[in-house]
């Protein structure tokens, strides 16, 4: 791993990176804010990332992008809130 990346390995091997400090985050059944909020992620959360989509254009701490971050089977969150260290995909688009 490259010092400084804002990725880490969790005990099961899979890479997780952090939301933004002092934001919970909307998870989606899709991405964009018009897709029902599945769950709140609380502050100081981890997150995988399995896949990326380009959806509806947003804005957060990290910028203004398109691209949602899949972390679990129909659940999205706005890669503007996660520390990716890329303003671009970092992952394989979702299918």
């Amino acid at each position: 791993m490259v010092m400084g990346s804002p990725a880490a390995a969790s005990a099961d091997g899979v890479t997780t990176y952090p939301i933004a400090p002092g934001y919970s985050v909307n998870v989606r059944s899709g991405p964009g804010t018009g897709y029902s909020i599945v769950k709140v992620l609380p502050t100081g959360s981890k997150v995988p990332i399995f896949c990326q989509r380009p959806g509806e254009t947003v804005s957060g701490p990290y910028g203004t992008s398109n691209i949602w971050d899949n972390i679990a089977n129909g659940e999205y969150v706005a890669d503007v809130y996660v520390k990716t260290g890329s303003d671009g995909y970092i992952a394989p688009r979702c299918a």
